[in-house]
């Protein structure tokens, strides 16, 4: 039985055996890219307990990541969305996996990157698997029957099939106009697998500052979240301080 050895204060040996971690098995998949996709898990001890915008914990053969829930509180199976990193340790393994086939799960959600309530606008800006806890947010607040607050969501990828929610965020935003804004964008926009696109163009970081204008958000009522590729968070980060915005982050392990 692994765990560490320890001595009690008589000098006896005894073992301190670690916690056998809870098991989530896979019951959908569904693959977006060659590297990226979509898994529901069902956690085998009953739903895990997490508020919108938060992350779990996973993983298999001993190694773990983080990874922000894109599911809301209310809905049965845990959904996460996957970016494949070919030299990492955990999302290979991941890859590989058959419906049916069980992961490990912490019992406890963790997390600060969640909807502030405080204020009413809440600009988001995310790149591909970033949307995630963006998703989580806006789903558990339309359940929940909301009132009073808009979100303006900023979605970027390099290409078009890489956004992914772009048709679940379009129809929210026909749905409900006048709380959920809407605005896809691709950063290379000229190359062959975004023909045909006629959204936004450029990297999300490029466009923050002209639809924080285009939108004419209060300043003293408007949170601005940044969620994705380190550079997009940093450049977010750095305008929203220097314009004394209030802005939330969250960041990504690079395996």
């Amino acid at each position: 039985m692994a765990g560490e050895a320890t001595l009690d204060n008589v000098g006896t040996p005894r073992v301190r055996v670690a916690p056998k971690l809870a098991k989530a098995k896979l019951v959908e998949r569904r693959d977006i890219t060659p590297d990226l996709w979509i898994i529901k898990l069902e956690p085998e001890e009953g739903p895990l307990r997490f508020k919108a915008g938060q992350y779990c914990t996973l993983g298999l053969k001993g190694i773990e990541r983080a990874y922000s829930i894109v599911s809301a509180p209310h809905e049965p199976y845990l959904e996460i969305f996957v970016e494949l990193v070919p030299d990492g340790e955990l999302t290979p393994l991941m890859w590989e996996m058959k419906v049916g086939e069980t992961m490990s799960i912490r019992p406890r959600a963790k997390g600060l990157f969640v909807m502030n309530q405080r204020v009413h606008h809440h600009f988001m800006a995310a790149t591909v698997t970033g949307v995630a806890p963006s998703m989580s947010i806006i789903r558990s607040y339309l359940h929940q029957g909301g009132e009073g607050h808009k979100f303006y969501i900023l979605l970027g990828a390099s290409y078009q099939d890489e956004l992914t929610y772009d048709k679940e965020l379009a129809g929210l935003a026909a749905k409900y106009p006048d709380c959920i804004h809407f605005v896809p964008t691709v950063s290379r926009p000229d190359e062959a697998r975004n023909a045909g696109w006629q959204g936004e163009k450029g990297r999300v970081n490029t466009i923050v500052a002209q639809y924080l204008e285009r939108f004419n958000l209060p300043k003293n009522d408007t949170m601005i979240y940044a969620c994705g590729h380190p550079g997009m968070i940093a450049d977010v980060k750095e305008l929203a301080l220097a314009q004394e915005w209030n802005f939330a982050e969250e960041r990504f392990w690079k395996e």
